[in-house]
């Protein structure tokens, strides 16, 4: 419990779902609390008309809400300054992720509990699975059901207590039908939409996987403050290890095997670099098995170490890991004697951690190490150290031989070490090696008793001669290993930020060719990069940047192949061609990452223009389809109605009665004007699909456009329920007409009960701030697969009587409803038949807010 001065302690209930019980669990915790002599107050909480819940608040304080005005409507939110002037020990909060009315002092009511529990006072607060931001999109995807209102998952993360307020979707079902979490009259439509029972288990699932997730990282921090490093199965966790090697494909699907086996374990894969740079394997093998590991649901993982092993172990013990996969070495049989390897090193170490070792193809048959040959040094530099190694020493013999003087043997010996450093720190290793020999034997020759002989008589002056050579070679191949390493870890550093650069543009889904060009013409400090693709009349450019890019491969400094299933020379071969300046041979690499990127980049581009050509055409015909269809029969069968029916008042052999020749008549008006509104949604249809629709947006009230909606059916087939309070919406009055006209007759055509019209106002649930028009029909519904099929153009429902319509009615009333802002969905109406819903903007909404 909080107290003044310290922080205070936040507790959440994390529901499920809606309606799981999470309000009821905050209050009944209050009450207990409250019961135990805790001085508990309700900051806010919300019933929403649930009576078992609003029971809970029975002996609790309740503090009572400020009422703020906002765009000429009066919103309740909680009072935070009377709760921090009541300064409670205990606060209930409900509804976390809830968005304040605009001008209150916090945006968020989390902020607010931040607030709280800056002042010392605990607090208990709910929030639904479905409100956590990295959840968003994937509740979305499950529900079809956007939150507006969601709170950052790290925010939740800092909760000190994580509660999950659980429920089986059978039990919620339940709940719902029975009248506990909505009134009887929206039952039907959420057990038939949000509340499916695949929707409520996979919210179930999202809910677990989250808390679980917390749980763990509370054990991680806990084994950390307690210096814990045993392993604890509590949760299984495979680690393979990686060289870039050609058994890595192998050892990543054994370890997802025995992931899978384990319960769906978690999959990590990890490479030591060593810390000299001299790591193995190949970077182009390495990203397929990275790429093969993160298909298979693993992530990768790379750490830094000289000893191979230690690190592997460190880094399983680390993650708490239950299994390590490693492979069987690759060094031939002789290589033994050098030392147990790898495998045999972690097996004797491991501990209790379990070591697979798995058998390969590849085993004996050598490995190799990615060494940098040559020196590390420039041409000029290396020049300028054997010119030194090769003057140096003889001018340093007559600078001492001469009268500047002789100083001693260990001296000179000085002299002539502190020339081979130089040697070494101008022209590396070999330059100093031969200095310090031409040196030694000066030495020996010219101030080592007896003189002028190569014999040494002195035991001592051998010994100084020979320590001599030796620190002579030490020192120089330290200078020379540093200027290696200096470079490499230059180069690597260069490397590495670029891949970087080049991951984080594939991560983001950047595909622009030029754009990628550009990079490449400023990584490498090229004047311009090309990209180039053979066909039968040549070589023709993709893309390019900077000034006179190559036209042919020939004319480029640089090359580099990028689709590798093209065949040298034949058609589809397609170059990376540089010009400006030649790369050394360490740059290939990151070229070849660059090439890689491209040819997915033209993949991409190639699939979307196929897949663009194959939605056309497949549209194109089924739209030339079903217009043939409906020219054939919808449209053939009003035209022969009208014609038999002026053919028979025209002919002249027959006396057609008055009331024959009425009917007549109205058969030929009815047939025009069936002819009229198909032939009115195929033009409203194209106009639609080319994008000529430009509603003209104003305030519009419901009952206004009602009557022009309802002109074409019979009176008694249309019921209305608008109230006159329903406040106007932002739409185009001809448009809103017209799709209402739509769903209201393809309504009566399947329903021989009265259609019911009503409007409503949504302030509550999922989507505030909105205008309802439900068209309810009493026919024989539509199976939930099928809903979003009636919408599409030339559908109908199979035993729609031939000559009704072409199956447009629906299709454009959408159209137009999307075209105003607005949308339009199926629901199944309580007690049997299709409920078409239209949702609308007010003409002056307010900021959209939960359970409001």
């Amino acid at each position: 419990m909080g107290t003044r001065g310290t922080r205070g302690t936040w507790r959440v209930y994390l529901g499920a779902a809606p309606g799981v019980g999470k309000t009821y669990a905050m209050l009944n915790e209050g009450r207990r609390r409250a019961g135990r002599g805790a001085d508990v107050v309700v900051g806010l909480a919300e019933t929403h008309g649930r009576p078992h819940t609003a029971e809970q608040l029975g002996g609790l304080e309740v503090v009572p809400r400020h009422e703020r005005l906002y765009r000429g409507a009066a919103f309740t939110e909680m009072d935070l300054d009377a709760v921090l002037a009541r300064r409670p020990e205990i606060a209930l909060v409900d509804e976390l992720a809830h968005t304040n009315v605009p001008g209150c002092r916090n945006a968020k009511r989390w902020q607010d509990i931040q607030e709280l529990l800056d002042a010392g006072i605990d607090v208990i607060s709910t929030v639904n699975i479905q409100h956590l931001e990295s959840l968003n999109d994937v509740v979305e995807r499950i529900t079809g059901v956007r939150q507006r209102e969601t709170v950052p998952d790290a925010v939740v993360r800092r909760a000190d207590q994580v509660e999950l307020v659980d429920m089986t979707p059978e039990a919620l079902r339940r709940r719902l039908a029975h009248g506990n979490v909505y009134a009887p009259g929206r039952v039907d439509a959420a057990l038939a939409h949000y509340f499916r029972a695949g929707n409520l288990a996979a919210l179930r699932e999202l809910a677990l996987l989250w808390v679980a997730d917390r749980v763990d990282e509370g054990l991680a921090r806990y084994r950390d403050q307690h210096d814990i490093t045993e392993r604890w199965e509590a949760r299984e966790r495979i680690v393979v290890a990686l060289t870039g090697g050609p058994e890595g494909e192998t050892l990543v699907r054994r370890a997802a095997r025995l992931a899978a086996r384990a319960g769906h374990a978690d999959l990590l894969a990890v490479r030591v670099l060593r810390s000299d740079g001299l790591s193995e394997g190949s970077p182009r093998t390495l990203a397929g098995q990275r790429a093969l590991l993160e298909s298979l649901g693993g992530t990768y993982h790379q750490v830094v170490g000289d000893q191979v092993a230690r690190a592997l172990l460190e880094f399983a013990r680390g993650v708490n890991a239950t299994q390590l996969v490693l492979g069987s070495s690759r060094r031939p049989a002789w290589q033994a004697v050098l030392g147990p390897g790898v495998g045999a090193t972690v097996s004797r170490d491991a501990g209790d951690l379990d070591v697979h070792i798995v058998t390969h193809e590849h085993v004996g048959k050598g490995r190799g190490i990615a060494r940098t040959a040559g020196s590390a040094l420039s041409p000029r530099r290396r020049a300028a150290g054997w010119a030194l190694s090769a003057l140096g020493p003889p001018l340093l013999t007559a600078l001492l031989s001469s009268g500047f003087g002789h100083f001693g043997l260990v001296t000179d010996i000085l002299l002539y070490l502190a020339l081979t450093v130089g040697v070494a720190l101008a022209g590396g290793l070999w330059p100093a090696v031969a200095a310090a020999v031409l040196g030694s034997l000066l030495a020996n020759w010219f101030f080592t008793p007896p003189f002028h002989t190569l014999t040494i008589a002195d035991a001592q002056n051998a010994l100084a001669l020979a320590i001599f050579i030796g620190v002579a070679v030490a020192v120089s191949s330290v200078v020379d290993l540093a200027a290696r390493r200096t470079r490499q870890a230059a180069q690597s550093s260069a490397e590495a930020e670029t891949l970087g650069l080049l991951a984080s543009s594939v991560l983001r889904g950047e595909r622009a060719l030029p754009a990628l060009l550009e990079r490449v013409r400023e990584t490498f400090g090229v004047t311009s990069a090309a990209l180039l693709e053979r066909d039968d009349g040549g070589w023709n450019v993709l893309g390019a940047t900077g000034p006179d890019p190559c036209g042919r491969p020939e004319d480029a400094e640089v090359r580099a192949p990028v689709a590798e299933g093209a065949e040298p020379g034949g058609e589809g071969e397609t170059v990376l061609a540089l010009r400006g300046r030649v790369l050394p041979a360490a740059d290939r690499r990151v070229l070849s990452a660059f090439a890689s990127q491209a040819a997915a980049v033209l993949e991409w581009r190639r699939l979307a223009e196929e897949a663009a050509r194959a939605r056309r055409l497949a549209e194109g015909n089924k739209i030339r389809t079903a217009l043939l269809a409906a020219v054939s029969h919808d449209l053939r069968t009003p035209l022969a109605s009208i014609k038999a029916g002026v053919s028979s008042l025209r002919a002249a052999d027959v006396d057609f009665a008055p009331e024959d020749e009425a009917e007549l008549l109205a058969t030929i008006e009815e047939s025009a004007d069936r002819l009229d509104g198909l032939i009115g949604n195929l033009l409203d249809m194209s106009r639609l699909q080319t994008g000529a629709v430009v509603p003209l947006v104003r305030h519009v009230s419901v009952e206004e456009v009602l009557p022009g909606a309802l002109r074409g059916v019979p009176g008694d087939r249309v019921e209305t329920d608008v109230p006159e309070a329903l406040p106007p919406v932002e739409a185009d009055p001809g448009l809103l007409e017209r799709a209402l006209a739509n769903v209201v007759e393809n309504a009566v055509r399947h329903s021989r009960e009265p259609v019911l019209v009503s409007g409503s106002e949504l302030r509550l649930g999922r989507r505030p701030g909105r205008i309802e028009i439900r068209v309810a029909d009493r026919g024989p519904g539509v199976p939930d697969a099928a809903k979003e099929r009636v919408f599409a153009p030339f559908q109908r429902l199979g035993d729609a009587p031939r000559g009704t319509g072409v199956g447009l009615g629906l299709a454009v009333a959408r159209g137009f409803t999307e075209a105003m802002g607005g949308t339009l969905h199926a629901e199944d109406t309580p007690g049997g038949g299709l409920t078409m819903v239209f949702a609308l903007p007010p003409a002056a909404a307010p900021e959209p807010r939960e359970g409001r």
